[in-house]
């Protein structure tokens, strides 16, 4: 028996290693995750900006092609994307970007010692004025046409039946709304109201019949009507 005593106790040492490195019960794996990246905006500026990006411009010393950032027709920004590799056009640039945004125009002078440059800058420039013009006709920012909308209050008539006084929207020449700022207080003109405005906007014009029972209500109508449409000019 004293001699197993020492093998037993060689055999719980030699088992001591092992039940340090098992890995407890409580044990887990973390796993990296990447973090979602941010969402970032990039923004044009105010609604109406256009950033246009001509074509490319192959000349003798080097391509040559602008990017160019509009604020509606305004120019607010220019860009090279592709210029030569040459010390005069890089002292160049920086001069013809400085007459485009005083210029508002392709109407700069060339610079001395970078003529070639200069020309194919000015004619790409142009390029993309020409370009913005175009998008810009061909869908007119909402500014556009509220700038052209106009409100006009017609004559203030007094009558017998009560005051009549009307409110006309127009879009450039087009009767587009009619209010009553002032009418009787009576059924029959309550009535005629709508068949008038209805009316108005079918003729575009004050050219159009009294309402049968509101004769008075619509003939006053008709007067404050014409004076908003002389008021608009």
């Amino acid at each position: 028996m004293k001699r197993a005593i020492p093998v037993v106790v060689l055999s719980i040492a030699g088992l001591v290693p092992v039940w340090l490195y098992q890995p407890s019960a409580g044990s887990s794996t973390v796993q990296a995750t990447t973090p979602a990246p941010s969402s970032t905006s990039s923004s044009s500026g105010s609604s109406g900006s256009n950033v246009v990006t001509s074509s490319t411009i192959n000349t003798e010393k080097g391509p040559v092609q602008l990017q160019v950032t509009f604020d509606g027709t305004k120019i607010t920004a220019v860009k090279m994307l592709q210029q030569p590799d040459h010390p005069q056009t890089t002292a160049a640039v920086p001069k013809l970007v400085a007459e485009t945004l005083q210029a508002q125009s392709a109407d700069i002078d060339t610079v001395s010692g970078a003529t070639i440059t200069s020309e194919a800058y000015k004619k790409s420039l142009q390029a993309t004025i020409d370009d913005n013009a175009k998008t810009a006709s061909a869908s007119p920012s909402a500014s556009a046409s509220e700038a052209s909308s106009r409100t006009v209050d017609g004559s203030a008539l007094s009558t017998e039946k009560g005051p009549v006084q009307v409110q006309v929207t127009f879009s450039g020449t087009k009767i587009t709304a009619v209010k009553m700022l002032q009418q009787p207080d009576h059924p029959q003109t309550t009535a005629a109201v709508p068949v008038l405005v209805a009316e108005t906007l079918k003729a575009q014009s004050a050219d159009i019949d009294t309402v049968s029972g509101a004769t008075i209500t619509s003939e006053a109508y008709k007067e404050s009507l014409q004076a908003a449409i002389d008021a608009r000019g």
